[in-house]
């Protein structure tokens, strides 16, 4: 039996099609240097457009950045978000960061206006994996089963894999997957936090050192690169990376050799590199923190995570699947599942973190259940609703003057919120918030707050 007999017996074993159909859209260039030019979306659902060689549309417009827009498939619809752009991008002669499109929107970059239709009749055909599982992951949902044919379809080639998403989407469980589905998965993987080590020891850490290169250097020193020989080396956050250090990694990936801090010669290496980032690389090069050359090299395949809020259908899923794995090594009785699941979700499993909060939840619900899951460490994981009683709505004052003072209390209740939860960390509360590090000080000299409240 082939291999593709053996997925379609396994999807009927599971009752689960292997295949679907998928909305495309057609964006066309309808004024500008490349009126006429259009480009329809895959089976990645996305679009990315500007001027860089490797985008989906490439527009020759000189008032349009690198990268300027990306064009996504969401549950809300086709999702529009500029990705850092320095003219903007305007609808409707007003400048959007994130809008959700109607078919037949009219979007105006720099010189250059394109329009967005939804090509119902042309749909793209693309596959499913035939269970809701793939290695420690779980999820029985469109969107996740794609992610599992993607990482099949990889996994046993040698190409260099960009892994994105959010913080907790479980960047390191595809890494894994990706590995234990390779043609290496007896051989090593090494893994490199690039956010956790000083910058004086990245280079070392990752390309070694010979006695003497520096001081300190007491004997020779083999990187990653070399540990990782014949098997994977995963860069995480690789978006942390100093921008000294990025043409010598761009270096080694481009030549296949290295050479360690003090060394003269060069060493050949046979290693398959995967990298992870939480951060927007196209906005990284757009704002000249992260190389354009490097991001090209890197990005050779896409595999993009979804946040747990667009497959809140996989909730009820993950949480047996954790609770099963608690559950295994408990001695005596715990918490049922039933209560496990009462406990942390509401009956439309709503859940405001990704899934590695939502194991911290079930770990601390099933280990001590008396004390609150949504807590840990003081730091609430649930937000607390807004309360109408603080937002009274004031009939003597014009509209518009009452929906701002209603914008206002939420921009500094969110901003309060977040800047609890990341301890007042300015950079990692834009990160999370996905907004520029300087709109943020604004908002929040706007809003009179301190990074400490």
């Amino acid at each position: 039996m082939d291999a593709r007999s053996e997925l379609r017996t396994e999807a009927q074993l599971h009752g689960l099609s292997t295949t679907i159909d998928l909305p495309k859209v057609r964006v066309s260039v309808i004024e500008g240097p490349d009126v006429g030019q259009h480009h329809d979306s895959d089976d990645e659902m996305l679009v990315r457009i500007g001027t860089r060689e490797n985008n989906g549309l490439v527009l020759h417009d000189k008032s349009v950045s690198g990268y300027h827009i990306e064009i996504a498939r969401t549950q809300a619809g086709w999702r529009l978000r500029d990705v850092g752009s320095t003219n903007g991008t305007f609808v409707g002669g007003m400048r959007v960061f994130d809008l959700v499109l109607r078919s037949g929107t009219v979007v105006a970059l720099g010189r250059t206006k394109l329009r967005l239709d939804a090509l119902n009749d042309e749909p793209v055909r693309a596959a499913l994996h035939p269970a809701g599982r793939f290695g420690d992951m779980v999820g029985q949902t469109v969107v996740m089963r794609r992610l599992f044919s993607r990482i099949a379809q990889v996994a046993r080639t040698s190409a260099t894999v960009l892994i994105t998403g959010e913080t907790g989407t479980g960047k390191e469980a595809v890494t894994e997957a990706l590995v234990q589905a390779s043609l290496r998965a007896s051989e090593p993987l090494v893994v490199v936090d690039c956010s956790a080590l000083p910058q004086n020891l990245i280079e070392s850490e990752l390309f070694g050192h010979v006695k003497g290169a520096f001081t300190g250097a007491l004997s020779d020193y083999r990187g990653a690169f070399e540990r990782a020989s014949g098997g994977t080396i995963f860069l995480d956050e690789i978006g942390e990376l100093p921008l000294d250090l990025q043409p010598k990694l761009l270096r080694v990936l481009e030549r296949r050799e290295l050479r360690r801090i003090g060394a003269e010669r060069t060493r050949p290496i046979d290693v398959r590199v995967i990298a992870a980032t939480n951060r927007v690389l196209s906005t990284e090069v757009n704002e000249r923190r992260f190389r354009q050359d490097l991001y090209y090299r890197l990005s050779v395949v896409n595999i993009h995570i979804p946040p747990l809020r667009e497959r809140r259908e996989d909730i009820p899923l993950l949480i047996e699947h954790f609770y099963e794995r608690l559950a295994a090594t408990q001695r005596g009785p715990g918490p049922t599942l039933a209560e496990i699941t009462t406990r942390l979700c509401d009956s439309d499993y709503t859940w405001p973190g990704n899934v590695r909060e939502l194991r911290n939840a079930i770990e601390r619900a099933f280990h001590i259940p008396d004390e609150d899951p949504f807590c840990a460490g003081g730091l609430p994981l649930r937000s607390a609703p807004i309360e109408d009683s603080a937002l009274d709505i004031d009939l003597s004052v014009p509209f518009k003057v009452a929906k701002q003072k209603r914008v206002d209390a939420f921009e500094k209740q969110y901003l309060q919120a977040m800047l609890r939860a990341t301890r007042g960390n300015i950079s990692e509360a834009a990160r999370r918030a996905q907004i520029d590090r300087m709109h943020l000080y604004k908002l929040i000299t706007q809003h009179h707050l301190h990074p400490a409240d």
